[in-house]
């Protein structure tokens, strides 16, 4: 079986999405309320529907014009608010496995991977709730399997159409937040650097590296062409999806006021906010110092919990991880492992930068993601029978957390309301 499905990755993709979302769709009625922020989502979702007046102005419209979707087809229930939620944590693990292969053409890196991304907890919680981070996660790991697939592209047209893909999966994550918007920048900024890295091995003149011609990645491509179509589909990718502002009864949007419109959302999300329990700096989200309690209350007749967790061995192995791939890099110039630990500094460091009062812990939620991928790649040389056994023994391990905090992840029923203290290992954690 396992050899069949080595020879046809888009079918193993299929195979771990729908694991996933069976996985994610299992008890999600619990809690049958509303939980942390789906207070805020959740009705703006159902004014979006009515069309009648804008609400959460700090965000763009995308993530809530989902969840408007999907109670437009389930009913707003608990169904409704969380099933496309549900579908792009599925569709996220599916692509984590899309971007391992085409790293490294490895069945099982890429299927470990997946697992890593499943297993780490985080996008099970988020696949779970309805909020914007994860349709942010999908979005941006759908473009850099997307950009991926566009430098290797046979022939211009090819790459091309594979670089409008990758700029309106961009389009769209900046769409549900503005934290995407560095990974934009990073797109085009990965480009001239792989372009400039080739013609320099070559030993070619550095004007080359944005020639469309005798290239090895993104073949056929003039660079200013292929950062044009990226910026350019992003663009109005992301303006595409205000449309229904236009329509609203109250205080519709114009054309003159969509640009105003932007700096408007940029004064809301740079204001001074007061303090909060959850909050926690940037710095302290690899080392899990605060999780959130996404909810814990009597519901349905037992006592529920959610928290919001990382994966301990994930997300403390994956530290260490991403130090094995910088070295790997270093030593051999490996670029899928320096490309993996890249991909989570600049995630980490985009919160570090960023003009926010308040951080939480599920700001670090594509950063988790990432995680996954260098974990992949650094286990990935491990050779002989003492390699192969930490391998597995460190996947049993993982399996087993995530078996281990499954009850408060999944808002199953405790046997009480101090029932969360076997799951607290810090104080920090409560």
């Amino acid at each position: 079986m396992f050899d069949r499905l080595r020879e046809r990755p888009v079918l193993t993709a299929f195979l771990l999405g729908l694991a996933a979302q069976i996985l994610f769709l299992v008890h999600l009625g619990h809690p049958a309320v509303l939980m942390f922020d789906e207070q805020h989502y959740v009705p703006a979702a159902r004014v979006l529907l009515s069309l009648d007046h804008p609400v959460n102005r700090e965000h763009p419209l995308l993530a809530k014009e989902i969840i408007a979707a999907g109670i437009a087809l389930l009913g707003d229930n608990p169904l409704g608010w969380r099933l496309f939620s549900t579908l792009s944590g599925a569709a996220t693990v599916a692509c984590v496995y899309a971007i391992l292969f085409q790293l490294c053409r490895e069945w099982s890196t890429a299927v470990a991977g997946a697992l890593f991304t499943l297993w780490n907890q985080m996008v099970f919680v988020q696949a779970r709730i309805a909020m914007l981070d994860g349709f942010l996660g999908l979005f941006l790991t759908a473009s850099v399997a997307a950009m991926l697939w566009a430098m290797h592209g046979p022939d211009g047209g090819a790459v091309k159409r594979r670089l409008a893909l990758t700029g309106l999966l961009l389009g769209l994550g900046v769409a549900v937040k503005w934290a995407a918007v560095p990974y934009v920048a990073c797109a085009g900024a990965a480009l001239l650097f792989l372009r400039a890295r080739d013609v320099h091995r070559a030993g070619r003149p550095w004007r080359d590296a944005v020639s469309a011609q005798r290239q090895r990645l993104w073949t056929d491509t003039h660079a200013i062409t292929a950062l044009l179509i990226v910026g350019l589909v992003s663009i109005a990718t992301y303006f595409a999806t205000f449309a229904p502002a236009f329509f609203y009864a109250h205080d519709a949007m114009t054309f003159a006021q969509l640009i105003p419109f932007q700096f408007e959302m940029w004064a809301l999300q740079t204001q001074i906010l007061p303090a909060h329990p959850y909050q926690s700096d940037w710095w302290s989200w690899p080392l899990i110092l605060r999780p959130i309690w996404y909810f814990y209350a009597p519901n349905n007749g037992a006592w529920r919990g959610v928290l919001l967790i990382g994966n301990p061995a994930i997300l403390w192995g994956g530290i260490v991880a991403v130090a094995a791939c910088l070295i790997q890099w270093w030593r051999s110039g490996n670029g899928p492992a320096l490309g993996a630990a890249g991909l989570w500094i600049g995630s980490l460091a985009i919160w570090a930068i960023i003009p926010k009062s308040l951080g939480f812990f599920y700001y670090y939620y594509p950063s988790a993601i990432f995680l996954s991928i260098a974990l992949a790649l650094a286990l990935r040389p491990l050779a002989g029978k003492r390699g192969h056994r930490f391998r597995t023994g460190f996947m049993l391990l993982s399996a087993a957390l995530f078996v281990y905090f499954y009850p408060i992840l999944s808002a199953m029923p405790l046997d009480g309301e101090r029932a969360f203290t076997r799951w607290i290992w810090f104080r920090g954690w409560i």
